[in-house]
């Protein structure tokens, strides 16, 4: 087992899984650069859900509860339920369910800002070069070269011992690694995201789906109740699904629009419980986002280039686990890289271990993920019931759960006897 040690990995993207991978590359004492392509990086974004098995290597990386209570609140219950606002499912999230870690609903931008200070303060300033957006790369017989278009209009190149690319969903690496890759795969399914202050429900930290499999709303607070007013930081995202037979036509991935442009979808969703129009019109900005994602690819990998997070593998938010499996995979990386050492062994290991059963999660996720209940609750009743238990009995309900979390990697009793990823005793050679 070898290591280059005369150049660095190179990561190209500062968003949430290349900056994890830069914190644990520097905890196994390999050099790396971090290649953002924005100027400034700003915490951009809405609430997102970290999930046990990312928390669990959040904490491992040094970033601990203290922290994570800065930018969230950990979750104590997933629920579901149904359009005519009765419960279909609930079940207690994080250390509430016998987790070892918790889960923890945050502010996506709020995350990415507390790795990218973390890793400016372990591996110094000049660790995340700003305004260097990787275009392209080309393999050599030690290494890699990387193309890098700045901010200020120079084409620059630059030696890695490798490449990883955790560049996104648009991902320059991806095109190149796949330039015949079919175009991003819409759904059908477009969100309008927000944020509103309201009074959380149900545990005070619960995150509920209500509605359908195609119609529905999701909310759960990021930050803790004011002790005065009551009031929290409550992240929702409503969501309709629609003929998506011509494609996403907006040009648009990411906009800001007006609450008339799609509050008329939730009319009547008046309930004793929530007050739903009050939480879409208590937003002050909306952004619409369609939900998308791409085809799986045989291989992550081209030799001394690998590809993780978004750009291995974008998948629907049904599950909350993008975000989560970005991390994981930077910890899997970097334990593939201790055994290995800084070589492409290290990321064929990588791709061998991860590539086909994620790959499998972003095709599940096409199918509901976790809110497959409501999908099959359509199947059997159109939604509408009295008592759930006779058309939908808990057993199947759970059994269907339990398939998801296994899928995902985040199964309880798996989890909490795993050894941790990264065994520190050791360090890449």
């Amino acid at each position: 087992m070898t290591a280059n040690n005369k150049k660095p990995i190179l990561i190209a993207g500062g968003g949430i899984g290349g900056l994890s991978l830069a914190l644990t590359l520097h905890q196994i004492g390999v050099p790396c650069l971090v290649l953002e392509s924005v100027a400034e990086l700003k915490p951009l974004g809405v609430g997102i859900n970290i999930q046990p098995n990312a928390v669990r290597e959040l904490y491992d990386m040094g970033l601990d509860q203290s922290l994570l209570d800065t930018i969230g609140i950990p979750t104590k219950e997933w629920a579901l339920v149904g359009l005519n606002g009765k419960q279909v499912y609930s079940e207690p999230r994080g250390i509430e369910a016998g987790y070892h870690w918790p889960q923890y609903s945050v502010h996506r931008g709020e995350l990415q800002m507390l790795l990218y200070r973390s890793v400016l303060e372990r591996l110094g300033e000049d660790a995340v070069l700003t305004g260097h957006k990787v275009t392209s790369y080309q393999n050599t017989q030690d290494g890699v070269v990387a193309t890098i278009s700045t901010s200020s209009g120079e084409q620059i190149e630059m030696e890695g011992a490798l490449l990883i690319a955790a560049d996104g969903l648009h991902s320059a690496v991806r095109a190149q690694m796949y330039p015949q890759q079919p175009p991003i795969h819409w759904g059908g399914a477009v969100m309008w995201r927000g944020t509103t202050q309201a009074k959380p429900i149900r545990t005070g930290a619960s995150f509920v789906g209500l509605g359908t499999h195609h119609h529905r709303v999701v909310f759960y607070p990021i930050t803790p109740a004011d002790p005065i007013t009551g009031l929290a930081t409550i992240n929702w995202i409503a969501e309709v699904t629609m003929d998506n037979s011509e494609g996403w036509t907006s040009g648009d991935w990411n906009k800001k629009v007006e609450l008339q442009d799609f509050i008329h979808h939730f009319e009547g969703w008046d309930y004793d419980w929530v007050d739903i129009q009050g939480l879409l019109r208590g937003a002050k900005e909306v952004f619409e986002y369609p939900m998308i994602d791409r085809d799986p690819v045989p291989s992550w990998v081209d030799q001394h280039v690998v590809l993780m997070g978004d750009a291995a593998h974008i998948m629907y938010p049904t599950g909350s686990n993008g975000a989560s499996q970005a991390i994981v995979d930077a910890r899997e990386l970097g334990a593939s890289i201790l055994q290995f050492g800084v070589t492409p062994a290290a990321l064929s290991d990588f791709n061998d271990r991860l590539c086909a059963d994620i790959s499998a999660v972003v095709l599940r996720n096409r199918g509901a993920g976790p809110f497959v209940i409501l999908n099959e609750l359509d199947k059997r009743c159109a939604g509408h019931f009295d008592n759930i238990e006779d058309v939908f009995p808990a057993a199947e309900r759970q059994e269907l759960m339990a398939k998801y979390k296994a899928a995902a990697g985040y199964a309880m009793e798996a989890l909490n006897t795993a050894p941790p990823t990264i065994n520190l005793s050791q360090k890449a050679s």
